[in-house]
């Protein structure tokens, strides 16, 4: 039976802190922030077969923010890539998960990633040598907000652009870490000034994010998609929400219940 969503979300995120309870490693305000996003991608658009993942097929996405890591591992875990035995040996001798995504190790992730920057270069290059053997498949790559302020981000853009890549749906998680250092920085229009179609939701909010992958579904075939996701760090947990301290910390045995008792 399927769960409803938010029911099921939080499920997720309970997963995520689990995860970094017992490996006592990884990010879960960024987690957090994307989560939503990810379920929604994989349960309804996202065409994979986790008994294949590297079924010619399929449809990429690639976690560009790589910190963000253990929501993509619960998902991936969620849909078949994974066993709960492989989440419960996160960040332990002997797992292959690590608190950045391997694409040599995990069945399902597809490009090396955490130095940031680099991601959507990799799925431009993917999204251009589908369109040369004119090939169906769509790729998807997640990118952070403060990771836009690398220069690699916007050359990959400008290529897209050029090269006409309609295939390509970029997913910036707005969640304010630049806005720490670099306030004035309006992404939308960037990603407007490079000649993608840019659209702005609400990234906790299952109807805007279908509505915005919907919309990629029927893009024209030659302009790419840019959904700039208004999210929260630690989304859903009100005392980790935000930045500060919370951004890498490991939980006390105190604060592992009251995030618990936040996510019941």
């Amino acid at each position: 039976m399927t769960l409803p969503s938010a029911v099921l979300n939080k499920a997720l995120r309970k997963t995520v802190v689990q995860m970094v309870s017992r490996g006592k490693d990884g990010h879960i305000p960024s987690a957090f922030s994307i989560v939503d996003i990810l379920e929604v991608l994989y349960r309804d658009y996202l065409r994979v077969d986790p008994r294949r993942p590297a079924w010619p097929e399929r449809d990429y996405f690639i976690l560009s923010k790589g910190h963000g890591c253990v929501a993509l591992y619960a998902v991936l875990q969620q849909r078949g890539f994974l066993t709960p035995t492989d989440l419960e040996r996160f960040c332990t001798r002997g797992g292959i998960l690590g608190e950045h995504p391997d694409s040599t190790r995990v069945p399902g992730v597809e490009a090396c990633t955490g130095s940031l920057g680099h991601g959507l270069s990799f799925a431009v290059g993917i999204a251009l040598g589908l369109r040369i053997r004119q090939a169906p498949n769509k790729v998807y790559v997640l990118v952070g907000d403060g990771e836009c302020h690398e220069g690699t981000v916007w050359e990959a853009a400008h290529v897209a652009l050029n090269r006409r890549l309609g295939n390509l749906c970029a997913i910036v998680d707005w969640n304010g870490s630049a806005a720490q250092l670099m306030p004035q920085d309006d992404l939308p229009a960037k990603w407007r000034a490079f000649g993608w179609e840019t659209i702005v939701v609400d990234g906790h909010a299952e109807p805007e994010l279908k509505a915005a992958f919907d919309r990629f579904q029927r893009q024209p075939p030659e302009t790419p998609l840019a959904i700039v996701a208004k999210t929260v760090k630690g989304k859903g947990v009100p005392m980790i929400e935000g930045h500060g301290l919370w951004h890498h910390r490991i939980p006390t045995e105190e604060e592992h219940r009251l995030i618990m008792e936040a996510l019941a």
